[in-house]
């Protein structure tokens, strides 16, 4: 017979001992999702939409492949910029850090379900009380084991690895994070690249201005006013040039940084910026909701935080523990071997708490709060992913529509720009109006760059509030306008 087949046949009540056969039932309660408020559809949805798809309340899968969202963008520098991302970024490693410890963690803690062996060897001499030398040599294994009957391992390791599964959504989270602000940071920094390139020209146009005004104030047909209203504008213009450069060296700067290089390693050269963004789908299907790796990680705190109650729970109930020792002990080496020097031992125990002043109670009462507050932010965070996609959403649609009437003013500026100036070369408009309008179309034209900056921005914060990408089964998504954005490609 086996060791542990004697203890229950010799050493054990009957009752445990069929209770240790039957390994117990984990007290606690079992984990359920608890319902979350999920829209049926997004309000902000576009209905011309190429696709959609039926909403069902969210199951977080944020294990699902995201890698590559930014290649919609078609833009080979971030593409590069992002491979260094994963590799470089300091708050990226001390997230996978977190994430090892917490794998660790779940390894401890499935550790309870085996016993503990120890070993002990030790050597003696003394003098006995007769004068004679005392001589012994012992060494002896021991195992313990708790017996795992009310569940407290099987809860601790429920929690534990909830946990992990948590923290590695909480990796994931903060890589898509920091792809984001890194996708935002750079197209931010075009814009500033298209806008120092208009200042540039708008300055050059200034110039060949003021020269004209400075060549007619000396002929004696312009006033002094004149010159000193063009010499403003132009000052304010160049004014204008190197406070974009300051803007665009910090943005510069804190790419560096999020691809882990210090500010002076990294120096990307001005390039165009292509002014119409990827449209994101509209009509979306809530399992790409489901993508986000933040709701995952608050699912998966709340699974961590309901199996803490059974552990707690598991505390007013007593510890059922076997423990076996052998070994062998004699007074000379030559006896080492002999029978009657091997000694053994095997026992069970049970222990229980009898009075603790109402400490299992409050931690149970403590682990019940805990998840509680789980289940609050886990509903939270879904309505702020809601809130963030329908923000997003609205800005995209909004966004289309204002660069659509600002490209109008834009060719409105430009048009009255070029009559003015005819008419002031032909000596039917004053120089007054001539300034009126070249600043008209400058501003026209930084701010339909301002808004193709704002529109690159929603498109990346709404691929990230959508879980990093996604996909339209058997249709390619629409394009924003036919001729200025392009097709987004499937994945």
């Amino acid at each position: 017979m086996t060791v542990l087949s004697r203890l229950l046949t010799h050493a054990l009540p009957v009752p445990l001992a069929c209770a240790l056969l039957l390994a117990g039932c984990a007290v606690g309660p079992d984990y359920q999702r608890p319902g979350a408020p999920v829209s049926a559809s997004f309000k902000e949805a576009d209905a011309t939409a190429a696709w959609s798809g039926d909403w069902k309340p969210a199951e977080p899968q944020d294990a699902l492949a995201r890698a590559g969202w930014w290649t919609v963008f078609g833009d080979a520098q971030l593409d590069a910029l992002m491979s260094e991302v994963q590799i470089s970024n300091q708050n990226i490693k001390a997230a996978e850090a977190q994430y090892r410890q917490a794998v660790a963690s779940l390894q401890a803690a499935r550790a309870g379900f085996f016993p503990t062996v120890d070993a002990q060897a030790g050597a003696s001499r003394a003098r006995g009380a007769s004068g004679s030398t005392l001589n012994g040599q012992s060494a002896t294994l021991g195992a313990t084991w708790e017996i795992d009957v009310w569940g407290r391992v099987r809860r601790q390791v429920e929690s534990s690895e909830a946990s992990a599964q948590a923290s590695q959504a909480d990796l994931a989270s903060t890589l898509l994070s920091t792809q984001a602000t890194l996708a935002q940071s750079y197209f931010l920094l075009r814009v500033a690249d298209a806008q120092k390139a208009l200042l540039d020209r708008t300055v050059a146009d200034y110039q060949k201005s003021l020269q004209l005004v400075q060549n007619q104030y000396a002929a004696g047909t312009a006033q002094r006013s004149d010159v000193l209203q063009s010499e403003t504008q132009l000052k304010s213009a160049q004014a204008q040039q190197i406070d974009i450069q300051i803007t665009r060296a910090q943005l510069e700067h804190a790419i560096a940084v999020l691809v882990g290089k210090p500010p002076a390693a990294l120096t990307l050269a001005a390039d165009d910026f292509r002014a119409a963004p990827p449209r994101v789908p509209a009509a979306v299907p809530s399992q790409l909701l489901e993508r986000r790796p933040d709701i995952g990680a608050a699912e998966r705190r709340m699974a961590s935080a309901n199996a803490q109650i059974g552990v707690a729970q598991a505390a007013y109930y007593p510890t059922l523990s076997l423990s076996a020792s052998g070994g062998l002990t004699a007074s000379t080496l030559a006896r080492w071997m002999s029978l009657p020097d091997r000694i053994w031992s095997i026992g069970g125990g049970l222990a229980g708490t009898l009075f603790d002043g109402g400490a299992r109670s409050a931690a149970k009462a403590q682990a019940v709060a805990a998840y509680d507050q789980t289940v609050a932010n886990y509903r939270q965070t879904v309505l702020g992913a809601f809130q963030e996609v329908e923000d997003n959403l609205a800005a995209q649609r909004l966004l289309e529509q204002e660069a659509v009437v600002q490209n109008d003013a834009l060719r409105s500026a430009r048009e009255a720009l070029a009559l003015v100036n005819n008419r002031y070369r032909a000596g039917t408009a004053g120089l007054l109006d001539v300034l009126t309008a070249q600043t008209s179309a400058y501003t026209a034209e930084r701010t339909a760059l301002s808004i193709a900056g704002r529109q690159y921005t929603a498109a990346v914060v709404l691929i990230k509030a959508l879980g990093g990408g996604w996909h339209a089964p058997g249709a390619a998504a629409a394009p924003a306008q036919a001729g200025t954005n392009q097709a987004v490609s499937q994945r």
